[in-house]
């Protein structure tokens, strides 16, 4: 019993001190040049992916202490955070090659690095002369880098006591990765909301834009929409995929009835939205059991990760919302975004990603293909 109460006592202990870091958005008027084309985009993937580069190194130079000071953790598994890490060059290295294609048509930030150590080189120096006239980007965006890197080096310090959306737990889980460069999947939680409301006004709006989004929704919204609503959810949701988050947003990983909870929400999608759903989990909070993966291969169930987060449910306005995700998508190049489709600030957040991004070459996964168990398909 008493070793019960230290360990709960330790727990407690380190959730006083991991409060999360300021969250992280960087204005993109201070970007020079619109994304008004393939080749400019690539001029500003270019930059961001330099950029983190910088602050991923210098975060290396710090020892363990050091580190847990700087996340406001009492103690981190660095083990995680340098998996992490290693993970985090190899994309950099990957996306950077990707946009360097376009350098024939606009130099800006084509350095030729043939090797990891040279993006290293480079990174270690890039923000020393950028030129005047991104003299009042640099800043802002070396300030995002950080706080951003924050956030993904806290999760790994946490990792896996604390599962999130850092790290998969099996091979079976997804997380974007398998996209192909310039593709993204537009992904929404939480749902569904009040009739008439925020998910209602989304649903429609993506259908008008000739887009589609895959909505994890939890059982017993869906059934309280489902009892009290004149109009039907499948005229909600119609044209788009629907999987599950669960019966309630409650964490997975320590939920005795996790599996009650995945098998009644399933069979509530399955039978008010059979043409819309798909064998897709969204864990509340990124948290699930490392032990699960036979469980959700017997339910037909792959979890589903997202790389992306909007922070719509934070304190960001849906501009910054939106602005975080165009500069995520600028570093990262494919992914998974997540957006709160019950919130009212996710549809202004994603008409201002459409629009800030339209001439900018990036593609909209099909959500459809993306649910095939063989992964992403075609694209629209």
């Amino acid at each position: 019993m008493r070793i019960a109460f230290a360990l709960l006592a330790s727990l407690l202990s380190l959730a006083a001190v991991a409060a999360p870091p300021q969250q992280a958005s960087l204005d993109r008027s201070l970007w020079p040049e619109q994304l008004d084309s393939p080749a400019l985009f690539d001029v500003a993937s270019r930059a961001e992916i330099l950029t983190f580069a910088q602050a991923l190194q210098e975060s290396e130079m710090l020892d363990e202490p050091a580190l847990a000071a700087r996340l406001k953790l009492r103690q981190v598994n660095l083990t995680v955070v340098r998996a992490v890490r290693a993970r985090l060059w190899q994309r950099l290295w990957q996306n950077y090659q990707q946009a360097l294609r376009s350098c024939e048509q606009d130099a800006s930030f084509c350095y030729p690095v043939a090797s990891m150590a040279e993006l290293r080189t480079q990174a270690a120096t890039f923000t020393a002369d950028v030129g005047e006239f991104y003299a009042g980007w640099i800043e802002p965006s070396r300030s995002f880098h950080n706080r951003y890197l924050d956030e993904q080096l806290r999760k790994a310090a946490l990792f896996p006591q604390t599962s999130s959306e850092i790290e998969r737990l099996s091979s079976r889980e997804r997380n974007g990765d398998e996209l192909n460069d310039r593709m993204f999947l537009l992904t929404f939680v939480g749902g569904p909301g009040a009739e008439g409301g925020s998910t209602d006004s989304l649903t429609d709006y993506l259908r008008r834009q000739k887009l589609d989004g895959t909505f994890f929704v939890l059982g017993s919204r869906l059934q309280q929409r489902r009892d009290g609503a004149a109009s039907s959810v499948r005229e909600v949701y119609a044209g788009h995929c629907v999987g599950i988050q669960g019966w309630e947003y409650r964490s997975h990983a320590q939920w005795q009835g996790w599996q009650e909870s995945l098998r009644r929400s399933q069979a509530r999608v399955q039978a008010d939205l059979p043409e819309q759903y798909v064998g897709l989990f969204r864990p509340p909070y990124g948290q699930r059991r490392a032990d699960g993966e036979a469980f959700m291969a017997s339910q037909g169930l792959q979890v589903s990760l997202w790389d992306i987060d909007a922070l719509d449910d934070g304190t960001l306005s849906a501009e910054a919302s939106a602005q975080r995700v165009v500069t995520l998508i600028l570093l990262w190049r494919k992914g998974v975004i997540q957006f709160h489709d019950t919130l009212p600030k996710a549809q202004p957040a994603l008409e201002w990603l459409l629009q800030n991004t339209a001439q900018s070459g990036i593609g909209w996964e099909d959500c459809h293909a993306y649910a095939q168990p063989d992964g992403p398909g075609q694209s629209r």
